[in-house]
Order: C-alpha cells, then structure tokens, then sequence
C-alpha cells in the first residue's frame, strides 16, 4: 500500500508540474495565449491529474479502513461450545465468546452460562417480525463496536471530524450553547469595582435517532465455516452500511426527526455573487476564511464534496497561483489556500442556493452523539429455505451544530 501511495504522489507531482511549466513558459513570453499544443497537453495532463488524485484518496481511505483493529475479533474454534479451556477468561471475554457463537450458531446452540450472559446485554425493540429468537437485540462487544465505528468514519469525512460523545442510554441529552466571542474583559482600576457581563447560556437537546444496516443474508455454509473471518466482516458490512445513512444527515439533515446536518445549522460566511450557482472565486475563499473568529481559524479545515473539490481546484491566486496544493509526500496533505481539507460526498454539490463548503474548527463546531452498544439481531427461521441466515445491527445516534462562531458555510446564490 505505502508504494502504491508513493508511486501515485509522484506521479501527481509530475502532472502538476508540467502543467505549471506550460503556463510559466505562456507567462515569459510575454503573456501570451497558449498554443494548441499546450491546450492539448494541459488537457491531458489535467484529466490523468483528476483521476491520480481520486486513486490517492481511494487508497489513503482504504489505509484508514486497514488500521481499524480487528486482531480482537472472536472467532470460532473447534471445540463445540462450553468445552475446552475457560479458566482465567474475564466476564468480557466469556461475552465476546457467547456472542461469537450466537453469530455463528443462534441461541438454542449456546450453553445455558452463555445464554445469560446474552441477555445482560438484551435489549427488546418492538414491531419485529418472525425469528426464532427473542423480541430483541443483543450488544455487540466492544470490538466488533468499534470497527463498526471506524467504518462509519471511514465512509462519512464529517463523523471523523466532529465532537463524538457516547452515553450509556437515549435519553434526551440537555446540551448547552453560548456564542462568548463578542464579550471580553476590562481594565479596571485602583478601587473601582467589578464590572458584570452574564454569559449567555442556549440549550438544545440531543436525541437518539435509530439507525439500521438493513438486512445482511449470510449462508449456513458460511456460518459453519470457522475459517471465515464472520464477526469482520459482519463488522465491515453493517458499518458502511449505517455510515452512508448517518453521512447523509450529517451534512444535510433537517434536525426535524433526524440529525441536524451542518449545513443546516452553520451560519453563513459568505454568499457567491450573482451567477456564481456553480462556482466560486479566489475572493469567495479568503472571505469565507475570514469570516470564522481566528480563534477556530488556526484550526480551520475545509468540508466539501468532490464535485466542490474540482471547481476549487482550478482556481488561482492574485499572483496565478494555484490555491489546491497537492500532496507533496507521502505523510503531507493535500491543501486549499494553506489550509487542509476533508472530502465528504454526501455534501451538497455546486447548486443554486447550496452551502457546498464549510470552514472552520469541525470539532468545536459539530458534535455527534452515538448511544453506547450498537446491537444485532439474528433472524433464524425467515430465510431457511434457502440455507441462508439474516442479520442486521442498529445504532442510535443524534446530532447539531455546537459552537456555531466556529464554523461558516460559502453558499451559492440562487441565480
């Protein structure tokens, strides 16, 4: 993976370059219009530029998917359950066993020590449809959690950014706001007395909205199969799956039994002038970078989708200067006017009226609130015809923006 990295990096160097050469040699001759040749070869090096660059950020998401722990996972052994070695093992880890052979093999399978320890962590849900076992969900251990967590990142750049909380249950979180950066103190001289200035305090409240994988089918054949890395790539799948949907209200949801997206609580930093629908200018970015207090500026970043990425990369600076720098090495990221960016597809495109772009400290700005234990439910007898068993996860997550003077949105103007 790292040579592949380093191979794509200096290749996009090279493009780069060569597209700078040809605008400089424009430039020396007197400022001159390119020649068709040039036109031809900036073409070209562009479009093979584009496409090197979404290989970079391909492997750069599949290196972050790769560090995701997973030596912890269970998986099953041999011996038949309840026997074997077991001296020793914390009440955890006789868990993650219960639970691995509850994937695998369904409860009627499990020792009535290993059932128990299921349903300390059942949890019942309503409206379920047929199924051999309980009314319920069961925990998920910490480690197939945790991978389902890095999943989601992986596949939604907002959630990795953001101030991630975890509560123990869903009940309605009361979260405090204040806007303190108008307000600062006062000389005060010899003998006078201290002046006052309340802090302005807001609450709003942060729920706990459910989410589901959908339904995953794996085969008998599978599940019997102790070779197959099952706990994984359950893990893998139902991940990806809740982090598309999560992804979405985070950056658009309505915050009206959803989510409430970034882009929807973010205040406006600046507006496009008229006919900018799907564009933006150099002016647009330093505006917008200037419109958060430098207090969160020296940890602003970029949030925008690819579409945004490729207007943005083909602006300049007052002295013709590309603002999108690429990456130098491997190691070093990518950046727009200096300051580093983070692609997420599921914000808005280049639209009439659209906040395509957010700035500023992502993580003083959002916060995510996810309820402890992500659940499973296994479905024995619904698919048994065709020697296939159904599971899906569920997670309960929430969130808003936080501290909105730190972050602001550029927003199209509606024609």
């Amino acid at each position: 993976m790292t040579a592949q990295l380093t191979r794509l990096v200096t290749e996009q160097n090279t493009l780069w370059h060569r597209m700078q050469e040809i605008q400089a040699a424009a430039e020396a001759d007197g400022g001159r219009d390119w020649t068709a040749e040039e036109r031809t070869n900036w073409d070209a090096a562009e479009a093979r530029l584009t496409e090197v660059s979404r290989d970079i950020e391909r492997v750069q998401r599949m290196t972050a998917l790769s560090t995701v722990d997973r030596s912890q996972l269970i998986t099953t052994g041999a011996e038949p359950d309840g026997q074997g070695e077991r001296g020793g093992l914390s009440e955890e880890e006789r868990y993650r066993e219960a639970f691995s052979g509850y994937t695998r093999r369904g409860m009627d399978r499990l020792s009535h020590e290993q059932r128990e320890l299921l349903m300390g962590g059942f949890s019942e849900v309503r409206a379920l449809g047929t199924g051999s076992d309980p009314a319920g969900g069961y925990l998920v251990p910490d480690e197939f959690s945790n991978t389902m967590t890095e999943t989601m990142k992986a596949f939604g750049g907002i959630l990795s950014l953001a101030n991630v909380i975890t509560t123990a249950t869903g009940a309605d979180l009361p979260w405090p706001t204040n806007d303190d950066t108008a307000n600062e103190g006062a000389l005060l001289t010899e003998g006078s007395q201290v002046g006052e200035q309340d802090l302005t305090i807001g609450r709003r409240s942060l729920q706990a909205f459910t989410y589901t994988s959908k339904l995953v089918r794996v085969s008998l054949q599978l599940l019997n199969d102790s070779a197959f890395p099952l706990e994984s790539w359950l893990a893998g799948k139902l991940g990806e799956r809740i982090g598309r949907a999560a992804a979405g209200h985070f950056a658009t949801g309505t915050g009206i039994k959803q989510p409430e997206g970034i882009t929807t609580g973010a205040a406006v930093g600046k507006t496009g002038a008229n006919g900018q629908t799907t564009s933006i200018i150099y002016d647009d970015l330093v505006d917008l970078e200037h419109s958060v207090d430098p207090a969160y500026r020296s940890q602003g970043r970029y949030v925008m989708s690819d579409s945004m990425l490729k207007v943005v990369r083909k602006l300049k600076d007052g002295q013709s200067r590309p603002l999108w720098v690429p990456v130098p090495a491997p190691g070093f990221p990518s950046t727009i006017n200096g300051f580093e960016y983070t692609i997420d597809n599921k914000m808005p495109v280049p639209a009439a009226s659209a906040k395509s772009i957010i700035f500023g400290d992502i993580k003083a700005g959002y916060v995510v609130r996810q309820v402890q234990g992500v659940q499973m439910m296994r479905l024995n007898e619904r698919y048994a015809d065709y020697l296939q068993v159904g599971f899906f996860g569920f997670s309960r997550i929430d969130a808003m923006v936080d501290d909105s003077a730190a972050i602001r949105a550029y927003q199209h103007p509606a024609s």
